[in-house]
């Protein structure tokens, strides 16, 4: 009898692994899906937003891999159609669209030029997995923040979904989706700041989760003076595992003049140039004891 056991236990396959957590889910049809974009439709705009807009023929594609000058996103589509506003980049903006099912993966591109001014911080934030939410939040620097060579970071200004204006001008927008402004899933979570004062700036995100979704990749995409010398770009992923759990992503600092550092605590060495914090660390355990900087004001922590 015990024998008869084992065997029946060694046959149970394992349960599947739900498809969410397993990357970007594909299609259900068995034919190579039909992109078409209605916008951009190539040539030249004065906007400062660019619209990606557009249809797949397989309705259950959800989401389509969005590229805009080489940085990933996933939108979601709704009936086989996807539409999301993003910051136009100063010049030329190549954008990408694909969509995968089991028939194959189908792509289509487009290529718009913006007649507007460079975007000297833009920070866009997405992740891998649907139902969770990565919340962006954004610290600017203030007078009262930035006095001497330390940093005060609870005098920052504090920039994410409930809190969308700076008193400097920095932006956030809304994670829309069809009409819908408090989606989880992929994002993007879009910041820009069209006239960044001097100082340093911190990118986080904070992390909730749903149901059985444990764990994601979350991606920062960071554009400084995007189009001009001294652009700057970097990107950042970063696993994602805690509910509550407000992680530091990247440290801005907007030096003038067209110039700007990035220092991601997770890649790079503690910068020590000029105009930097000689208390990044200490600032950092401020304001987690504080309780600041979650997206609902409940449990923070592993920064």
């Amino acid at each position: 009898m015990l024998s008869v056991l084992l065997a029946g236990l060694l046959s149970q396959t394992a349960p599947p692994v739900s498809a969410r957590q397993q990357g970007v889910p594909i299609g259900r049809g068995d034919k190579v899906p039909t992109v078409v974009l209605s916008a951009p439709s190539g040539g030249w705009t004065v906007d400062r937003m660019l619209r990606i807009e557009g249809t797949v023929s397989d309705p259950t594609v959800d989401p389509v891999v969005v590229s805009i000058n080489g940085d990933r996103y996933l939108m979601r589509t709704q009936g086989g159609r996807f539409s999301r506003k993003f910051p136009a980049a100063s010049g030329k903006n190549v954008v990408t669209v694909m969509a995968t099912n089991k028939g194959g993966t189908a792509r289509t591109q487009a290529t718009s030029y913006a007649q507007v001014p460079p975007v000297p911080l833009k920070a866009i934030l997405t992740s891998d997995t649907d139902g969770v939410y990565t919340d962006l939040h954004i610290y600017e620097p203030t007078d009262a923040s930035s006095a001497g060579d330390t940093l005060d970071v609870k005098a920052m200004a504090h920039v994410y979904w409930a809190n969308t204006e700076s008193p400097s001008g920095g932006t956030f927008f809304l994670n829309e989706q069809g009409g819908d402004f408090d989606q989880p899933a992929y994002g993007p979570y879009l910041y820009i700041h069209r006239a960044p004062p001097k100082g340093v700036y911190l990118v986080a995100t904070n992390y909730w989760p749903s149901g059985d979704k444990a764990h994601t990749v979350a991606t920062l995409n960071l554009a400084l003076f995007e189009g001009t010398p001294g652009e700057v770009r970097r990107r950042v992923r970063i696993p994602l595992a805690t509910p509550g759990t407000t992680r530091v992503l990247a440290w801005v600092n907007i030096l003038g003049d067209g110039q700007a550092e990035v220092y991601v605590p997770s890649a790079d060495p503690k910068p020590k140039g000029e105009g930097w914090p000689t208390n990044l660390e200490e600032a950092l355990k401020e304001l987690q004891q504080s309780g600041d900087g979650g997206g609902d004001g409940e449990g923070e922590g592993g920064y």
